[in-house]
């Protein structure tokens, strides 16, 4: 056969099998409802190692992985569907409306004149009086025991990438993202006013932005001490005698009284932050755009393929992707997913139903609006 008769004929078996595809989601579909009305699990584990083992045997020498593959991606989607199908009248988390208020009590980390506070006010209004605590840790724990209403987390920098303290923390805590927002960070090097750039030789910052401006730092030799937050290495500057930088932002040296020697020393420029707001309740917005779930998946062969495949079935558009390691001596990962949804959507809710009852781990952050 020449190269169109081959492909012609390709186009024909295209078509038997999206109409054997057709005919097997419909099955599908009609099986979802027999386990719904005789209250049965829609994943039957061993069900699918059967259909799964049966398929290697018969296939072909060298396609036997190629083979289960295929099939693991039909039931998968097969699973994915009859989900959709029982959940589309279910609402899988009750929620308040969300209402934001400049009166609010929010906690930040750090001290007066951090980003977390620029962040608190671009989300509750420049009338908001947020309270400062010493640790990301201090803020989660006031947002968890009731002491707060509300709690503002770094979580994301365009330079300098995530802030792996928060990640870590986010499985240790009760809470639910109600809001985000982006800060621009404009850092520079601040000192006690006299003193002169030469003698300038330590600087102090949070590591974050100590990452942001590695280049100035190494250009000029200065050695770094890490600091729990800009602001707060800021204030240290102020009251010390000693001839230190202090990386920060230009408001924030305003604040305390230092004199900025250089300015705009990120590496690169704009640079943004992204925080975000979180509470003890599930408070959702209209304009509810995003949701954030954490995960454990099983340490077997294709878990992550088959993770992200069921983004692909639902038309879902995976925002973020991040792991961190589960810190118990295991190698083994969590990971934190973003992605564009909204709960009231028939696909994000299938999901979430999907992943909450067949994983080990699974975690829902919230839903909100990325601003």
């Amino acid at each position: 056969m020449n190269l169109e008769e081959l492909r012609s004929e390709i186009n024909g078996l295209d078509r038997i099998l999206q109409d054997a595809f057709t005919r097997r989601m419909e099955l599908c579909r009609q099986v979802a409802l027999y386990k719904q009305e005789h209250g049965l699990t829609i994943f039957q584990t061993d069900r699918e190692k059967e259909i799964l083992a049966r398929i290697r045997k018969e296939a072909p020498e060298g396609l036997d992985s190629a083979s289960a593959l295929l099939f693991q991606t039909i039931m998968d989607i097969s699973k994915y569907l009859q989900y959709h199908e029982l959940h589309k009248e279910t609402r899988p988390y009750e929620f308040l409306p969300l209402h934001l208020s400049p009166a609010a009590t929010i906690a930040c980390q750090g001290t007066a004149g951090a980003n977390a506070e620029t962040a608190a006010k671009q989300i509750f209004g420049e009338s908001c009086d947020p309270i400062f605590l010493p640790t990301f840790a201090d803020v989660f724990a006031a947002v968890q025991s009731g002491k707060v209403q509300y709690g503002i987390i770094p979580v994301q920098n365009s330079t300098a990438g995530s802030v792996v303290q928060a990640y870590d923390l986010m499985s240790e805590y009760n809470f639910y993202i109600t809001r985000s927002t982006v800060v621009e960070v404009t850092n520079c090097l601040a000192v006690r006013p006299g003193t002169a750039l030469a003698d300038v030789k330590e600087v102090f910052s949070h590591p974050q932005a100590l990452s942001q401006c590695s280049h100035f730092i190494g250009t000029r030799g200065l050695r770094t001490h890490e600091y729990s937050n800009t602001a707060t290495a800021a204030r240290m500057v102020a009251e010390s005698d000693a001839p230190y930088g202090a990386i920060c932002s230009e408001g924030c040296a305003a604040l305390y009284g230092l004199e900025v020697l250089e300015r705009n020393i990120s590496d690169y420029v704009p640079n943004y932050t992204r925080f975000i707001c979180i509470s003890k309740e599930l408070l959702l917005s209209d304009d509810a755009d995003t949701v954030s779930i954490i995960l454990k998946l099983p340490h077997e062969e294709g878990a992550l393929y088959r993770l992200l495949s069921k983004f692909v079935i639902g038309d879902m558009n995976l925002l973020k992707l991040e792991s961190r390691p589960i810190r118990d001596g295991s190698f083994e990962v969590m990971f934190y997913l973003d992605f564009s949804g909204s709960i009231h959507d028939r696909s994000v809710s299938a999901l979430l139903s999907d992943l909450s009852e067949n994983l080990e781990y699974f975690k829902f952050l919230g839903n909100y609006a990325m601003s």
